[in-house]
């Protein structure tokens, strides 16, 4: 028998606040709703705090009252790792190592969602807790990593929890800057364009080493790779770009500005490779792919990609339309959600294909037999 890494659980978390793109229009003019929903295939998107259309300003919950649950990325998180718990007939004290994908922790250092989980979950001490900075490419990279990781045999049982938290973001001052032409780039790029395309959630999945057999249930083939290129600009929150300093920081630099152009290019030409490594791997199972869950930039790139390849638009699990990006976490709550209608199942043998690119530039696929 061969060891394999194993799905044995996934969970999500999505908001039921639905935001309309009237709404977001009417807060971060720029434009129209019926272009928004043109243009994006975006028709909604699910937020966790509401945010004033007057001013434009994200309304956060009362602090701390102990009345609102989830309220914040970590409780996102939390609700989603619990579920795939519980889903898997897994202990919270099992797990060997949780990470955390996002790039909108609740505090920005020391790991502080994936401490705060391995405290509210009571994982062991010798249980490794990070939190990886990354963005719509990083669930897959990161399952890369753990699979690898789990080959070495130190770890037998390992959370992986992915999260988007777009709503506290909300600001027109900051969405209605633009950040300048450079080299590279010989356009500005609005940032109001970013608030109408990402929303709020949060997935996770348990992965166990378990003795399968060459054809079992497991991920059959993974990989991830880097390449260089800045589809999403963030220039605040670091040292070199701190508010306070001066003359080095202007309000779009708070802002997550996606190059929309360069997301375009780009991802076609990434997806398609992840999708020849993976048939490269193991060309036998090219038809017998139940679903394929892929990362959502907006509803229209992945559609105009999935046509250009020829896949099955009914075997493409989507929710961007309804749902927003939802970056890391977004192929984690498709396959939660799937499980949870049944549409695929644990044990039954479904081939599933996972692959995504985003970020500065991550990407990577799996295909797993759940």
């Amino acid at each position: 028998m061969t060891p394999n890494v194993c799905v044995v659980g996934a969970g999500a978390f999505v908001p039921s606040r639905r935001v309309s793109n009237a709404r977001m229009a009417r807060a971060i003019p720029g434009w129209p709703a019926e272009r928004i929903e043109e243009k994006l295939g975006i028709r909604e998107r699910r937020f966790l705090w509401d945010f004033d259309e007057s001013t434009g300003r994200a309304i956060p919950p009362p602090e701390d009252d102990g009345h609102i649950y989830p309220a914040t990325n970590t409780d996102m998180c939390e609700v989603a790792l619990r579920k795939a718990l519980t889903g898997s007939g897994v202990e919270a004290r099992e797990l060997d190592a949780l990470f955390v994908v996002t790039c909108t922790p609740d505090a920005p250092h020391f790991n502080h969602d994936a401490m705060a989980l391995h405290q509210r979950l009571g994982l062991r001490e010798d249980a490794f807790a990070l939190v990886v900075d990354d963005g719509c490419g990083g669930t897959t990279y990161v399952l890369d990593l753990v699979k690898k990781m789990m080959a070495g045999g130190r770890f037998r049982t390992v959370a992986v929890v992915a999260s988007a938290f777009t709503s506290p973001l909300v600001n027109r001052d900051v969405y209605l800057d633009e950040l300048p032409a450079g080299p590279g780039r010989a356009k500005a790029l609005q940032g109001y364009l970013s608030m109408y395309v990402f929303g709020d959630g949060a997935g996770a999945v348990v992965l166990q080493s378990k003795e399968t057999g060459a054809d079992g249930a497991g991920i059959l083939a993974s990989f991830s790779g880097n390449a260089h290129g800045d589809l999403v600009i963030r220039k605040g929150g670091g040292l070199l770009k701190l508010p306070y300093q001066e003359g080095r920081s202007r309000p779009a630099d708070m802002a997550f500005v996606v190059d929309g152009f360069r997301v375009a290019r780009s991802y076609p030409e990434y997806m398609r490779k992840c999708l020849e490594t993976m048939w490269g791997a193991r060309p036998e199972l090219r038809g017998a792919v139940k679903r394929y869950y892929f990362h959502q930039p907006n509803k229209r790139v992945m559609d105009a990609f999935v046509s250009r390849e020829g896949l099955p638009p009914e075997a493409v699990a989507c929710n961007v339309d309804l749902y927003g990006n939802t970056s890391a976490a977004g192929m984690l709550i498709l396959l939660a959600e799937d499980l949870e209608s049944g549409r695929v199942s644990l044990g039954a043998g479904d081939v599933v294909l996972v692959a995504a690119v985003g970020a500065n530039i991550h990407y990577g696929a799996q295909l797993i037999r759940l």
